[in-house]
């Protein structure tokens, strides 16, 4: 296919109702299999594929299959990759999917029917026995917990990467994004926090082709900030509240003891007390902060 016959494909797709973009870093062999897949099962979208600074072949590989590839001139992170290809997207649909070969094409012409029947984002819920390993199934379980706390809404799959969103609410968040690792951890919180109609379908994954980018304490430990941060900008007291008991509740437990002990109020007990008010007028202030921020953006 010469250069001249993909733009003119691409200028022909770009009026597309959906978008199908797909961040890859060294994914050539899985991409030259899974194109074909997702041409075949959605030959009216959009292709993009992000090249995030491959050493492969993934630009050709992309070249070769006639879509569209942007790359990267150095290694940005698979959120900066989302980012980029979300800022290209000109349909009112889009969809993100993994390059390694994991999930299937298929998949997402459901999630757009579940998206066109009236809800803002739809994700693939990935089955326990789809997860990469039972250590990855047990701390995404419990990822999933604590971001349904801090949400209030019920999360079954809070890292998967193959969902379809409305473009225009995509977009909002996407300042939030982090340029690593996780960015579906933030914008499935932000959706559920901004009141975005969220629904999920389950998917079965295959195993992964080629070796897996994340590694499970250091990116752990980075979807567990990302959750405090993204559930501390939308809902400040559902961590502060918690965390002002615990003091509270240590301070007049010891000084219950003291008292039992030796009829005493000891300067711990003050101390324990005293953060305990300070870290719940903190949230409370965080919390008046959020509902100016969201008004101040409901007026813009």
């Amino acid at each position: 296919m010469t250069m001249a016959s993909n733009r003119a494909e691409t200028d022909d797709k770009a009026g597309s109702p959906l978008t199908v973009v797909l961040p890859a870093r060294n994914e050539a062999r899985s991409l030259d299999s899974l194109l074909p897949r997702v041409k075949a099962a959605l030959p009216g979208a959009r292709v993009v594929v992000v090249d995030d600074a491959s050493e492969d072949d993934t630009a050709a590989v992309c070249a070769r299959h006639g879509v569209e590839v942007v790359s990267h001139s150095h290694r940005m992170g698979n959120g900066a990759a989302i980012k980029t290809g979300a800022r290209m997207v000109t349909s009112d649909m889009v969809a993100f999917m993994d390059a390694d070969g994991q999930h299937d094409p298929l998949a997402v012409v459901e999630l757009v029917a579940e998206l066109e029947t009236g809800c803002d984002m739809v994700v693939g819920a990935r089955r326990f026995s789809s997860q990469a390993s039972v250590g990855r199934g047990l701390a995404n379980a419990m990822y999933c917990r604590l971001a349904s706390y801090m949400t209030g809404c019920a999360i079954p799959d809070l890292t998967s990467g193959l969902r379809v969103a409305r473009t225009d609410r995509f977009r909002e968040f996407l300042y939030l994004l982090p340029n690593g690792f996780s960015y579906p951890t933030t914008i499935t919180m932000a959706f559920f926090r901004s009141g975005y109609a969220v629904r999920y379908v389950p998917v079965t994954v295959a195993k992964r082709q080629g070796k897996s980018h994340i590694q499970l304490w250091r990116d752990g430990m980075r979807f567990l900030m990302i959750i405090f941060k993204i559930g501390t900008l939308y809902s400040p007291l559902k961590l502060f509240l918690p965390v002002s008991g615990a003091f509270f509740l240590a301070g007049i437990g010891l000084y219950l003891h003291n008292y039992l002990a030796s009829q005493r109020f000891t300067n711990m007990s003050a101390l324990l007390l005293s953060v305990s008010v300070l870290i719940f007028l903190i949230g409370l202030v965080s919390e008046q902060i959020t509902a100016l921020m969201f008004k101040d953006s409901e007026k813009g």
